[in-house]
């Protein structure tokens, strides 16, 4: 069947699916296109219960993402402007909020949105030539898909405002030493390390994961307090759940254990 996008590829292989960009004329900018095409195979994975683990990545040596089609949004009135920024972080706040673990494989440049969608992700892999940078300011505008909110979050609110205040660009050694990224290797291995990491999360329980990511995503939104309670709420659910029984079968085997596929749609 052919496939329904000209502006993305799309691949799943054993739980792992791999959305890759695949606009190089254009660095990956995120236009109107690109971000209808995203979030489509964004709502496919999301229903999609075989599916245990998402990678981002760009098919351009160049780019990960230039970030917003600042050609695309020149044509607009600030109506329009306005309409394309939501689309962008709707798109931006559905890779945060999928019930499965992200990886963005970062192979170039992330700016402006293409930073905030790598931001979105659970785990940043970057490239040694990678670098990063929301340059909004400089345009007159300010980081509209999440960066004001994630990049604090992630790297403590003065070097956020470092950044966002400067526009300037960092590599990915700072960004690592920052804590932005998790880790980098050579353009080479990138998209091989990016999957062997996303395979071994593919392995394990899909349920306790998606428990896992919700209890650390919905901690850091309120206090300790109220984290411990969404903790206690998600092992309670968990230690009645089948996925813990088929672990402790498996672990009494002394063999891995394999889990059924994730039965619903989101975590609440």
């Amino acid at each position: 069947m052919d496939s329904p996008y000209t502006q993305i590829l799309f691949a799943v292989d054993q739980g792992v699916a791999t959305l890759t960009l695949q606009r190089p004329e254009r660095m990956n900018a995120l236009g109107a296109a690109l971000i209808s095409e995203v979030t489509h195979a964004l709502h496919w994975v999301e229903a999609e219960h075989e599916v245990s683990v998402l990678v981002l990545t760009a098919a351009e040596a160049r780019a990960f993402s230039s970030g917003a089609d600042l050609k695309e949004r020149a044509a607009l009135d600030s109506s329009g402007r306005w309409v394309h920024n939501r689309a962008l972080s709707d798109m931006v706040q559905q890779v945060a909020r999928l019930p499965i673990p992200t990886i963005a494989a970062i192979n170039g440049l992330a700016l402006g949105g293409g930073c905030e969608l790598a931001l979105a992700c659970d785990l940043r892999i970057a490239a040694e030539h990678a670098a990063f940078a929301l340059p909004e300011v400089g345009l007159g505008i300010i980081p509209g898909a999440g960066g004001t909110q994630r990049l604090p979050r992630l790297i403590g609110p003065a070097r956020a405002k470092e950044l966002i205040f400067s526009g300037r660009r960092i590599s990915a050694e700072v960004a690592l030493e920052w804590g932005l990224i998790n880790q980098i290797c050579s353009a080479d291995a990138l998209l091989a390390t990016t999957h062997e990491l996303a395979h071994q999360i593919a392995r394990q329980s899909p349920l306790a994961v998606a428990y896992a990511k919700h209890a650390i995503d919905s901690g850091l939104d309120g206090s300790l307090e109220q984290g411990l309670h969404v903790e206690a709420m998600a092992i309670h659910a968990a230690l009645h759940a089948e996925d813990y029984q088929l672990g402790l079968a498996a672990f009494a085997e002394r063999k891995p254990a394999r889990f059924p596929p994730r039965k619903t749609h989101r975590i609440v």
